[in-house]
């Protein structure tokens, strides 16, 4: 039998993970798992959930910072699945998750499949003025011409990013993951599910609705990158158990912002769920010193020295949900059931 994780996941053994015969019809599925640097604790994490090691391969640097890999083990007519947020530094870890693309498909990959825990420049998603880029899709082309042949990310800042990409996006969502914790930790008893702005409402509203929790919106007016000012809360918040939920929080002036905001109208308690917790700058301190009780964020991104002593803010796993994700690929089974 396996054993049950904290987020609820069964955490199994190879025997109880699905099979499919390689090639050479030996019965053992051809597979393999390659980490990059961004977050090896997170692909050793994965790795172990599908009882495989890792791939072998050195992913180091010139004297001029030039990125060089070499894959140490045969890949010809293998899986693989490349393990790469690209989170800060955003450009070297992008460099880095390309040229690995490159080397497995110069090293005849059957198929490669780019795991993009955090997929950085997401934001970059549209034209916000006069000649400005679209980021997000410059990458998504970067990526394919490398030589994936499919993505697997996660809670992606906008999804119509998955059709940026000419191949297949298997986009997972962290929100089973946050109901479970959520309800391991006091249920929906007086609790309201908050979106820190009006782009997140369907977010909250998917959570709000799992726990069978009420919804309220915050009205926010953002001046320049960076700076936001809450204008207005719609919904009933006094007195309640208020949980703000969002995909990234970078410097964490909208969900400070927010939670002093709730606490002004009432709010018995405030916490906050996100995704990828980017944390730059002097977030980790503006967390530290905001009225929220904890700021919950998944290990998409490599958590700091900083964010791991501070004592408001924690991480949960979403290894067992990737290892999933990868095992179904793999088995050309069904991903979006994960979820149903």
């Amino acid at each position: 039998m396996g054993v049950v994780s904290s987020t609820g996941f069964i955490l199994t053994g190879a025997v109880d993970l699905c099979r499919r015969s390689d090639i050479q019809g030996s019965g053992v599925r051809s597979m393999k798992v390659l980490a990059c640097n961004s977050n090896r604790p997170l692909a050793e994490a994965i790795s172990a959930y599908l009882n495989i090691e890792l791939t072998q391969a050195s992913i180091r640097r010139f004297s001029d910072m030039e990125v060089f890999v070499e894959i140490l083990e045969n890949v010809r007519g293998e899986d693989v699945f490349v393990v790469q947020s690209t989170s800060y530094p955003a450009n070297d870890n992008l460099m880095e998750l390309l040229v690995t693309l490159d080397a497995l498909r110069r090293g005849s990959a059957r198929r490669i499949t780019a795991v993009l825990p955090y997929f950085g420049y997401a934001r970059q998603d549209r034209k916000t003025g006069p000649r400005t880029p679209i980021t997000a899709k410059l990458v998504a082309n970067m990526i394919t011409r490398a030589g994936a042949d499919r993505v697997l990310t996660m809670d992606l800042h906008a999804g119509q990013i998955q059709g940026f990409f000419d191949i297949p996006v298997d986009n997972l969502y962290a929100e089973p993951l946050f109901s479970e914790d959520i309800e391991s930790l006091g249920g929906n008893e007086n609790l309201v599910i908050v979106s820190p702005d009006v782009g997140g409402v369907v977010r909250a509203r998917g959570l709000a609705k799992r726990l069978d929790a009420d919804l309220a919106i915050i009205d926010k007016r953002r001046e320049r990158a960076g700076v936001s000012e809450v204008m207005n809360i719609i919904g009933d918040v006094d007195r309640r158990r208020c949980i703000l939920v969002d995909d990234i929080c970078d410097s964490a002036g909208t969900l400070c912002n927010a939670a002093s905001a709730l606490v002004n109208q009432g709010a018995k308690s405030v916490s906050a769920y996100v995704t990828h917790g980017v944390l730059s700058g002097g977030a980790v301190g503006r967390v530290a010193a905001s009225p929220l009780e904890t700021l919950v964020m998944t290990d998409s991104i490599q958590a700091t020295e900083a964010v791991r002593v501070a004592s408001n803010i924690r991480q949960l796993t979403v290894a067992p949900l990737l290892g999933k994700a990868i095992d179904r690929i793999s088995c050309e089974a069904s991903v979006s059931s994960l979820f149903n």
